[in-house]
């Protein structure tokens, strides 16, 4: 049973040098379930991550936050630090930036034993508490599968089932929908209607009234680190957890377009030929096929898991095709390198997030995209600098363009890795690109032709050459 509130009391908190939260006085008791709604950038995360003891507020006013358990007051978090479970972004980047490819059922399991990464073999019980976890969201198949080959929606189910595992008494999820399908949305509030989360406390941040789960007993609107309202929620009529449904257009409504003499198709811009991907010995996606021309637009739909992320991945490099597949790009030819094709490419993605360095400024890390790098190699020219700041005026980023971006939130921050990007050709979904293996390969030929030489004679080795040069000319074939 839950017995552990928080009271925060004119709490401040600043952050390089900017004022996240002002003024706060909130109290949280058990068994309350709390919605903190607000726009990008209005201070939830840092809330939360307040509410977790993961940040300290200000030195003043003091005694700005307390927590009360067994009865008794307390100012520290020290000894509850484990009564609470945070559930956010930026916790799921951790994996991409520290590459912990971790099976989903080690990550569930580090939850039992209270640990970023698996420190000890989990006890039986531990084994089955991890599975029911699995089962509880329907991911139970994904058991085996390595975190950094699974979709953003479906890392996002295996940390919440981790976040569970801790037992905590308080849940912390910060934008818990965002990424999911309307499946797992859908068992996400199934579960929140659950007889196992009816005594439960929690607070959930989003930005849309629709993630709003009916078993919500209390709302807090949040602005630009302000509370401008808090109280009982009391549910809108309709029923609740559903969508609005997008209604077609009558018939009668749409104008017939008069037809048009066919036009001369122009060459495309990509081309797929029987492309298939796998990541960690797991097929991603299967034999695809398709042309991109200039002036299309196309929407890639699909659950979680589907594979949209990896196409996009791959048609912008990241990924090779496997054999006997082909993913040909506009201007790229034998000895042009694929760098030339990324930086006419706007490459945006949640993974993004976690490779960007948090130190840089945002005119910076725009610049980046304008040289389809992570990171500078060097200083940024003027002519970059003033597309890179009319880029972040896209987004009303232009101010803080000498800001770091780690310091923004996280949908600010995706609005800055959106402004990254050249705008002739655009993914929304940087890259190692897929001649990185044939270049390494031709590194090591001399020294390969060598070994062979010593080992077998010369025979070998004009095997071994006439083999590579085969396949160079099967690599440059249009």
């Amino acid at each position: 049973m839950n017995d552990i509130g928080v009271r925060l009391r004119g709490l401040q908190l600043h952050r390089d040098g900017r004022a996240v939260l002002r003024d706060l006085h909130w109290t949280l008791q058990p068994g309350e379930r709390w919605v903190v709604l607000g726009a990008n950038g209005a201070g939830k995360t840092q809330l939360l991550k307040l509410l977790a003891g993961a940040v300290w507020p200000d030195p003043e006013p003091r005694d700005a936050r307390r927590y009360r358990a067994h009865g008794e007051w307390q100012d520290t978090p020290y000894d509850l630090l484990d009564e609470f479970a945070y559930l956010g972004p930026e916790r799921q980047d951790r994996y991409e930036r520290y590459e912990w490819n971790f099976t989903a059922q080690a990550v569930v399991g580090t939850g039992c034993t209270r640990s970023d990464i698996p420190v000890r073999p989990l006890r039986a019980h531990e084994k089955r508490a991890v599975r029911q976890g699995l089962r509880r969201f329907g991911i139970l198949d994904l058991a085996r599968r390595r975190m950094l080959t699974l979709s953003h929606g479906q890392r996002r189910l295996v940390l919440l089932a981790r976040a569970l595992a801790t037992r905590p008494r308080w849940l912390l999820l910060d934008e818990l929908f965002g990424g999911l399908d309307e499946a797992h949305r859908l068992r996400v509030l199934r579960w929140f209607a659950s007889p196992a989360m009816r005594r439960a406390s929690w607070v959930l941040t989003t930005h849309r009234l629709e993630d709003i789960p009916p078993q919500t007993t209390h709302l807090l609107r949040l602005a630009d680190g302000r509370i401008l309202s808090r109280g009982r929620w009391k549910p809108p009529a309709q029923a609740a957890g559903r969508t609005r449904a997008i209604v077609p257009a009558r018939a009668s409504s749409a104008r017939a377009t008069p037809p048009q003499a066919p036009r001369r198709r122009a060459p495309p811009i990509i081309q797929c030929e029987d492309v298939s991907i796998f990541l960690d010995w797991q097929p991603i996606l299967r034999e695809l096929s398709f042309v991109v021309r200039p002036g299309e637009c196309w929407v890639i739909h699909g659950a979680n898991g589907a594979g949209k992320t990896t196409l996009l991945r791959a048609l912008y490099g990241d990924f090779p095709a496997a054999l006997g597949g082909r993913i040909r790009r506009r201007g790229i030819e034998p000895g042009v390198p694929l760098e030339q094709f990324q930086k006419r490419c706007g490459w945006v993605a949640p993974h993004l997030h976690a490779l960007h360095p948090a130190g840089q400024n945002l005119r910076d890390l725009v610049v980046s995209g304008l040289r389809a790098s992570v990171g500078l190699d060097a200083a940024a020219g003027r002519a970059e600098r003033s597309r890179a700041q009319m880029a972040l005026a896209e987004f009303d980023l232009a101010s803080r363009s000498e800001v770091a971006f780690g310091s923004l939130s996280y949908g600010q921050a995706s609005g800055t890795v959106t402004a990254n990007f050249s705008p002739q050709y655009r993914y929304t979904g940087a890259a190692l690109s897929a001649d990185l293996a044939w270049i390494i390969g031709a590194a090591f030929a001399p020294l390969v032709a060598l070994y062979l030489s010593s080992r077998f004679g010369l025979l070998a080795v004009t095997v071994y050459l006439l083999s590579g040069v085969a396949c160079t000319l099967a690599k440059a074939a249009p």
